[in-house]
């Protein structure tokens, strides 16, 4: 059977599409007539907007117009899968070519076919499929680089890659090298104004992000993410972040290495809340029936790491935790639009950011100019915040539940910069700023201690995020900020402070 003798008729089945994605198509048929024989193209919509919809009913109507094949390449076998599913909704007779299809004896009875990338790659290359007729190259998640390797089999077909972040995944291979235009879908605003996402409501913690390193793909290193996010306090920062913003609420946590996974499913678990992790090690069984546990539980909690992040489709969702630290600005969109999906009875949705990335990459729904991005890849990560300047900008604000714990203090704050330009104008020394701080944190704790020293050590271990803060600020002032020299420094800090907390304690007993 050739596609010449397949009868097309007007599709009665499958989604019906929203004006945004019709208008979407009319605009990638625009580019294509101007350039009928061979163009790349770009196509951008962000997640949730139905990228996939939008190239289904593409390919349909490709097909029925220029009577040649389409041929759509994923980087998954799951994306295979999910794609294979919206063409037949669409009406496309499509085959899925996996690495147990060696051969296409029955290539002419099928309009569309769906390969992952490395599948076919192996497949060209061995010279056992050659796809006749082959007109469109849909490219799915475009901006994984491993796509790259293909493109020379493709110079004389027209390419459409889609993606909700035109940025390549590797920077060393910008998109501009690959593809022609750019064609811009609705910004994230303009689907949430007119009710296709969710809106979001953010939540950031301040988190010191000296101890990471970034690797050679420019992002931080898992092993340094490991160290940082495994640890005792940022799991009770995580624990607290949800018990205040997501408890109750069907949560999905995103994070930089398994072994941290692993330490918040035990985190939660000890807390009594309903946890499961999932990885890439998890096999397809254990996949399905996690993931199937998740939908079904309505306050369910899912860790996770580096694998949710694309072909995941859970509507559900009410709260998004970015449990680490990216400089990648294509996965910080790709994480929080796993939650932006819209129900009937859900219009909103949480992010919790425990890695800074909000301050560095502003918040989710604003506008991001992809066309500059396209065209200057390196301007913008040579413009990205550095970690140092964002830290720099933290305020902090001691919670409610700890002011409450000194509310017989009338003063419990201290301008550090202020204060330290004061004493180098006076001619003290530099340190005579943490000495200050240092005594009325000690009088803090004795006024509220009831006269009770351990009670009164007890109100120190509630000031560690505030002691941590004014050496931070004091180490900006004097240029100094060694790892080594902060831990001294508050080493030296706390065995003040508990010295003369305990004298104050005593003065106020013999008052």
């Amino acid at each position: 059977m050739t596609i010449n003798s397949i009868d097309f008729q007007e599709r009665t089945v499958g989604k019906d599409l929203y004006e945004y994605q019709h208008d979407a198509i009319e605009k990638i048929f625009e580019e294509i007539e101007i350039h009928p024989d061979h163009i790349n193209l770009l196509f951008q919509l962000p997640t949730g907007g139905g990228k996939t919809v939008i190239f289904s009913e593409f390919a349909r109507r490709y097909i029925k117009q220029y009577q040649k094949k389409v041929l759509v390449l994923t980087h998954r076998i799951e994306l295979c899968r999910q794609t294979s599913d919206m063409l037949n909704e669409f009406e496309v007779k499509n085959k899925i070519i996996s690495s147990k299809v060696k051969e296409l004896p029955d290539e002419d009875d099928y309009h569309c076919f769906v390969a992952m990338v490395e599948t076919l790659k192996n497949r060209f290359r061995d010279e056992a499929i050659e796809l006749k007729n082959l007109g469109l190259i849909i490219i799915d998640e475009a901006h994984y680089n491993a796509f790259r390797k293909l493109f020379k089999y493709f110079e004389n077909h027209i390419i459409l890659g889609v993606t909700a972040t035109p940025m390549s995944s590797n920077n060393k291979y910008p998109m501009k090298e690959y593809y022609n235009e750019l064609i811009m879908g609705h910004s994230i605003q303009e689907l949430i104004n007119r009710r296709f996402l969710s809106k979001a409501n953010y939540y950031s913690y301040n988190v010191r992000l000296g101890a990471l390193r970034i690797g050679s793909n420019g992002d931080y290193t898992v092993e340094s993410s490991e160290r940082l996010y495994s640890n005792e306090l940022m799991q009770e920062k995580l624990l607290h972040a949800y018990f205040e913003h997501s408890k109750g609420k069907k949560t999905l946590i995103f994070n930089n290495g398994i072994n941290t996974s692993l330490e918040v499913e035990r985190t939660f678990r000890m807390a009594g809340y309903p946890v499961r992790h999932l990885d890439h090690s998890c096999t397809d069984v254990e996949r399905r029936d996690i993931l199937k546990w998740f939908k079904e539980t309505p306050d369910a909690i899912l860790t996770s790491v580096s694998i949710l992040t694309t072909g995941f489709d859970e509507p559900s969702i009410e709260t998004i935790i970015i449990n680490r630290a990216t400089r990648s600005l294509t996965l910080y969109h790709q994480m929080i639009g796993r939650g932006s999906r819209v129900l009937p009875n859900k219009s909103e949705f949480n992010i919790i950011d425990l890695g800074n990335n909000i301050h560095r990459f502003g918040l989710w729904h604003e506008f991001v100019n992809w066309r500059e991005i396209f065209k200057y890849p390196e301007q913008f990560v040579d413009n990205i915040r550095s970690d140092d300047e964002i830290e720099r900008d933290f305020i902090y604000v001691m919670p409610d539940e700890i002011k409450k714990k000194f509310a017989l203090s009338e003063d419990i704050t201290i301008d550090i910069k202020k204060e330290h330009q004061k004493a180098i104008e006076l001619g003290f020394k530099s340190n005579r700023v943490m000495e200050l701080s240092m005594l009325q944190h000690a009088k803090m704790c004795a006024e509220n201690s009831d006269g009770d020293i351990d009670e009164a050590f007890k109100l120190i271990e509630l000031l560690d995020e505030d002691i941590d803060d004014r050496i931070r600020r004091y180490s900006y002032c004097i240029a100094k900020g060694t790892d080594n020299y902060l831990q001294w420094l508050k080493e030296d800090y706390l065995t003040k402070l508990r010295i003369n907390t305990r004298k104050k304690v005593m003065e106020l007993l013999q008052a």
